[in-house]
């Protein structure tokens, strides 16, 4: 299905001046962000920063006041259907709580991107492709028939992500994927993530509380407060900037629980690789 340059060096997400205001409220104000090609950005910030309003002014569900967004090399700020129309089979989106159809099976909901972006493919490849992303979204064959009532918060997750998948995106938005999730099931949504990651090239902008996630899977952190990013980079160099949020944040009880997992987890790793 995907007939553009998936590797491009050119970074994928670039953000300048972004403002967004809600009357005279002004949620983010000259924010600037530019994002790697193949990483996994983790997305941090207190209540009220704005991170599911940055990602939806990246999606075009939100129209910022100002400011600058290119995505995929397609300027999206510009308002030209033509340059949305070119880019937004291009990625996926996995919102809070999955947001599935109700009235749909999983496997229909799957089947719906599909359908808005490739309405030429017959009827049959369609439900295969649906029930493979179904699959890949470490969901059983029999899910792709379940409807959302009759799967749990993490199945409904997984079912979202499968729905995210299904354009074989470059970009897949995650916000607070591990919300809700225990500590075994948020494990395991990290791991796919990573492998979905390695194995389909990739790039993963991550909003999360979670911070194990942020030291499993993250290449780079974005910090936002202040209204804007006011810094990006590995864990250990975001604490060596001393801004008191991001230290209480990555050094606070919870914070160094998450580091101290892990190095363990890292240990472990390690040791049996030498086994």
């Amino acid at each position: 299905m995907a007939g553009h340059q998936r590797f491009s060096d050119e970074p994928p997400i670039v953000i300048e001046g972004l403002e967004n205001k809600f009357g005279d409220f002004a949620v983010h104000q000259d924010l600037d962000l530019t994002v790697k090609r193949g990483e996994i950005l983790g997305v941090v910030g207190g209540s009220g920063t704005g991170k599911s309003v940055l990602m939806r002014s990246i999606i075009g569900l939100q129209t910022p006041t100002a400011g600058r967004i290119e995505v995929l090399g397609h300027e999206l700020t510009a308002h030209d259907p033509d340059e949305e129309l070119g880019v937004r089979n291009r990625w996926g989106v996995l919102f809070q709580g999955g947001a599935l159809f109700s009235t749909l099976t999983v496997g229909e909901n799957v089947e719906v991107p599909l359908k808005q972006f490739y309405p030429e493919i017959d009827d049959e490849l369609r439900k295969e492709i649906a029930r493979y992303k179904v699959m890949m979204s470490g969901l059983p064959e029999e899910a792709v028939a379940k409807y959302p009532s009759e799967l749990s918060g993490g199945m409904k997750k997984r079912a979202g992500l499968a729905r995210a998948l299904a354009l074989d995106p470059e970009l897949l938005f995650l916000d607070e994927p591990t919300a809700g999730l225990d500590p075994i099931g948020a494990a395991k949504f990290d791991r796919q993530t990573k492998e979905l990651r390695d194995t389909l090239g990739l790039t993963v902008f991550l909003i999360t509380h979670d911070l194990d996630s942020l030291y499993e899977i993250c290449d780079r952190v974005a910090v936002l407060a202040d209204k804007k990013v006011i810094a990006t980079g590995t864990i250990s160099e975001l604490i060596d900037t001393n801004h008191p949020w991001i230290d209480e944040y990555f050094n606070g009880p919870r914070g160094r629980g998450a580091q101290s997992a892990h190095n363990l987890n890292t240990e472990r790793a390690a040791a049996d690789k030498g086994d």
